[in-house]
């Protein structure tokens, strides 16, 4: 029988919590071959991420615990070597790049002596780990590599500091890189052009790559195979094609009903002639950069509008100067009558509670040390106008409800409940205000496709019951698809095309537009495939 370079054997992990001990994978067993990308797939606390933690020795114990199982590297099982061994296989042999690199990357250390470090701690003498620190900023995309190498983690966008991780975890050529959702948080684009960068390099290197990721999209982009993992168990394992085509497990198959993107596209209404928000020629610059130019939409009373592009686009930055939370240049915004740009304080106090956000991460918008009750009755004690003290309680016990919690919940705090649980109170406190906007600044994209699911329909039935309008700033264009009523495409702070959702869709007018279309993901392994022949022809 033919060893495989890196093979799981009925690996269990425990964690000792107030509430006994937690079973975070179950006996579990995979495999992965040189040369060959593997996915490992499933909602958070599947326990996909703590498998591939237990392979690099990162699981922190206590709590943590290895309970059983093997971890065989080459034939040789990493539980049993010394940690002197391990450490010298780390990083070397196997390396690992992470969701967020702003939080693995030194601020105070520039990304060059970063990279370069990697290679002298493996002995690599100083100035041939320059000199090879320069290529590999070159080999994953970063320009000018010797500027570049001077610079500090800050000075770099989000999908640059992703390349930085890679280029640090491939200094050292290792056998295996485990890539722990290295595309969640970027842009389309960006994410189409990362997943390219780790398909080329494993493809001239030879190294198995093991992606860990929640994302159907992006199995079916880059996938040959793949685990499905739910409450710390494999569930089904296979062709990344075959699992897609016949799910066996009802979870796969509810994992794959539930992908955005396959609805029916909602069809271009007849817009009533008075808008609920007016906009115009909204103009917002920090010193030279001109973050948002002449951007003018109407917003009619119970419509979404999308907002997408890519990162430096101007779609946050719009979100904040409608807010005032940015001051605009120039430009107006009429809101029932009246311009929300020359409002002075009192009248903007007044004002803001027709028009709450919802965060893209509910863990820091949300003040830990508040309870649930304390968050949503925060709205009131502002606004003294909206609700008597004493109908606070009942009030509470009704937004939880219609956000899909229980009334019990009131007396927890945020960090006693999952994401899409915590994105669901963000909802209940903005509706506290009773709303007539809602602006959702990536309200969902850090979300599971299932919890994604979820907190979609209850915007949209929020939308249908209540009226509301909604700002949908989004990267992911599939969950746009099905939810907008209108989308708004915008480019270096400009509008370069806006109109219904199937006009966008199905018809796009600007290249810019074309190709964001084009770098959103398909959850069918075959429509990527195809995709990727076109390409491959023009």
């Amino acid at each position: 029988m033919t060893e495989h370079l890196l093979e799981v054997q009925h690996l269990s992990v425990e964690f000792h919590t107030i509430a006994g001990q937690v079973k975070a994978v179950d006996n579990v067993s995979w495999y992965l071959d040189r040369g060959e990308v593997l996915a490992i797939l499933g909602e958070s606390g599947s326990g996909k991420s703590v498998s591939a933690a237990a392979v690099m020795d990162l699981i922190e114990t206590p709590p943590g615990k290895i309970s059983s199982g093997k971890i065989l590297f080459d034939g040789h099982d990493l539980l049993q070597m010394p940690a002197a061994q391990r450490r010298a296989i780390n990083g070397k042999r196997i390396a690992m790049i992470f969701q967020d690199p702003l939080s693995h990357l030194n601020p105070v250390y520039t990304a060059g002596w970063q990279i370069a470090e990697t290679l002298i701690i493996h002995g690599t003498a100083h100035q041939q780990a320059r000199l090879q620190t320069l290529e590999l900023l070159e080999r994953v995309g970063i320009p000018e590599p010797v500027t570049s190498a001077e610079k500090y983690p800050h000075q770099f966008s989000g999908g640059q500091r992703q390349r930085l991780m890679i280029a640090m975890a491939l200094a050292l050529r290792p056998d295996i890189l485990i890539a722990d959702e290295p595309t969640t948080a970027l842009d389309v684009t960006v994410q189409a052009q990362i997943l390219q960068l780790l398909q080329n390099l494993q493809r001239e290197t030879g190294m198995g790559l093991l992606l860990i990721t929640h994302d159907l999209g992006v199995v079916a982009e880059v996938a040959g195979r793949v685990v499905i993992m739910n409450s710390g168990k494999i569930v089904e394992q296979g062709l990344t094609l075959d699992v897609y085509r016949n799910p066996s497990h009802p979870y796969t198959r509810d994992l794959i009903a539930a992908a955005p993107g396959k609805g029916e596209l909602s069809p271009n209404l007849t817009r009533p002639s008075t808008p609920l928000l007016q906009v115009t020629n909204l103009s917002k610059s920090f010193g030279q950069f001109d973050a948002v130019t002449d951007v003018s939409f109407d917003m009619m009373k119970g419509e979404c509008i999308a907002i997408v592009g890519e990162s430096g686009s101007g779609k946050s930055t719009l979100a904040k100067a409608l807010l005032r939370l940015d001051e605009p240049d120039a430009g107006q915004a009429i809101y029932n009558g009246r311009d929300l740009f020359s409002l002075g304080p009192e009248e903007l106090f007044a004002i803001r509670r027709d028009i709450q956000m919802v965060f893209q991460d509910p863990t820091q918008s949300l003040n830990p040390r508040m309870s649930v009750f304390e968050l949503i009755c925060e709205a009131w004690i502002i606004h003294k106008e909206i609700l008597a003290k004493s109908q606070w309680p009942n009030r509470v016990h009704e937004l939880l409800s219609q956000v899909g919690l229980s009334p019990e919940h009131a007396g927890r705090y945020p960090h006693q409940f999952s994401g899409g649980q915590r994105q669901r109170i963000a909802i209940a406190r903005a509706l506290a205000l009773e709303p007539a906007i809602i602006i959702c600044d990536e309200a969902v994209s850090a979300l599971d496709v299932q919890v994604q699911a979820q907190v979609i329909d209850l915007l949209t039935r929020l939308q249908k019951e209540l009226q509301l309008s909604y700002l949908f700033i989004a990267h992911d264009l599939p969950v746009v698809r099905d939810f907008a009523d209108r989308v708004i495409v915008m480019q270096g702070g400009r509008i370069v095309e806006q109109g219904g959702v199937a006009a966008i869709f199905e018809n796009p007018t600007q290249a810019y537009t074309r190709n964001l279309l084009a770098s959103s993901l398909d959850p069918d392994p075959e429509i990527q495939a195809t995709r990727r022949g076109r390409q491959l022809q023009n």
